[in-house]
């Protein structure tokens, strides 16, 4: 069984940027220290990807803070984080769940036995998306979530992202805040 590390969104903007907070900067270390555990050749990553004319999209429209647009700073993965996934494949969305993800992981669950473990930002909204989305894709395929590598918009958003998680299926481990 080959285990496999899903990272999500650890980008300057979700960490100490524009959509920054407290709780997402605090499990900075857990993150790195959960991406040091596996082998580098099970660790994948995803990046948040806007382009510059995010405000006229319907997320700009609704989340009005310009972040992760392409090549900026903030789109940028955390630098202590970037060198430990030199040589990880890193899938770009531009949305919150990346379907790219799901159709590679799901074909390599059809080669081989997986399980997978989420971790990263922000828990309610791209780690559910994602989550729900390859749990979709792949119903008999064990997820996992590590709360305690994760970090939601809001603390209370970060538990009910939890729950709902739990309710699809979805192990969660680690502490829940």
């Amino acid at each position: 069984m080959r285990k496999l590390l899903i990272v999500i969104d650890m980008q300057n903007d979700f960490i100490d940027g524009a959509l920054g907070t407290a709780e997402a900067a605090a499990i900075v270390e857990a993150v790195k220290e959960k991406i040091r555990s596996y082998p580098a050749a099970d660790v994948i990553a995803t990046m948040d990807t806007h382009g510059e004319n995010y405000m006229e999209t319907q997320e700009g429209r609704y989340l009005p803070v310009p972040h992760c647009i392409r090549r900026t700073d903030g789109w940028q993965i955390r630098p202590d984080i970037a060198g430990l996934l030199a040589g990880a494949k890193i899938y770009e969305k531009p949305t919150f769940g990346s379907t790219a993800l799901a159709a590679d992981l799901q074909a390599l669950a059809g080669q081989e036995e997986i399980e997978l473990e989420l971790i990263g930002l922000c828990t309610d909204i791209c780690v559910v998306s994602n989550a729900l989305l390859l749990k979709a894709s792949m119903p008999e395929v064990k997820i996992t979530v590590d709360a305690a590598c994760c970090a939601g918009v809001t603390p209370e958003k970060h538990l009910a992202a939890l729950e709902t998680m739990r309710s699809c299926q979805i192990q969660v481990t680690g502490t829940e805040g």
